[in-house]
């Protein structure tokens, strides 16, 4: 295993998933899943997130070919919506499948340079290719934090889980510990956290709502 610097990191990354999308195109197996139906169980679960709220604004980060997008327009969501991928080509696939407006808009980057109601990433920790587990997980943390900082009201991400049975685990992937990442999240963002793991995937999603001004538990920089 070997370390990397951050940009390293994610000039791999953005290489990997420009692989998938070259060999798959844009489906699922294009960023990385299995299929169509865990794909759309995935989307489901950030649904939670919204609550109902169909014109709030959502940041999208690692947003693949924008997937998500057409989920939650098809869900009835209408707020403003801004997708980021590292990967340039997934970029473009998204623009040429649903186009731009002043509603939506697709960016490559890492870091969004705004702030919407709710931030999601999905898929984004999954995988570390090469890269040792210690900087990968430091990585994570701090692109929660990075999430948590875009969405005012709340985020959530998603992360393979270390509960998933250890004979079909992969060594290009990052697994996560359930337990640790809830207390991470309850230390770090406040007591409004809840984990989804009941929904027959080898992973588990986390939906944290930020407390009030009054409340402990500020996201980081805000």
């Amino acid at each position: 295993m070997k370390e990397a610097s951050q940009p390293t990191m994610l000039t791999e990354i953005a290489a990997y998933y420009a692989a998938k999308l070259e060999a798959h195109g844009p489906t699922p197996q294009g960023v990385d899943w299995n299929g169509a139906e865990s794909h759309q169980t995935r989307h489901q679960q950030f649904l939670r997130l919204l609550d109902g709220r169909t014109h709030a604004s959502v940041i999208d980060l690692g947003c693949g070919f924008g997937d998500f997008f057409r989920f939650l327009r098809s869900s009835g969501h209408q707020g403003q919506f801004c997708g980021y991928d590292i990967a340039p080509a997934m970029i473009e696939q998204a623009r040429r499948l649903h186009g731009e407006s002043d509603h939506h808009h697709w960016r490559i980057g890492a870091e969004p340079a705004e702030v919407a109601d709710f931030a999601i990433a999905s898929g984004i920790f999954n995988v570390k290719g090469e890269i040792s587990d210690d900087p990968w997980r430091d990585y994570v943390y701090r692109t929660i934090d990075l999430i948590a900082q875009s969405g005012r009201q709340g985020f959530a991400f998603n992360v393979l889980s270390m509960s998933s049975d250890p004979d079909r685990r992969r060594p290009n992937l990052f697994y996560a510990d359930p337990t640790e990442m809830l207390a991470h999240c309850l230390s770090r963002y406040g007591r409004s956290v809840a984990i989804l793991q009941d929904y027959g995937l080898y992973e588990f999603t986390m939906i944290v709502r930020h407390p009030t001004p009054n409340e402990p538990g500020r996201p980081p920089g805000t």
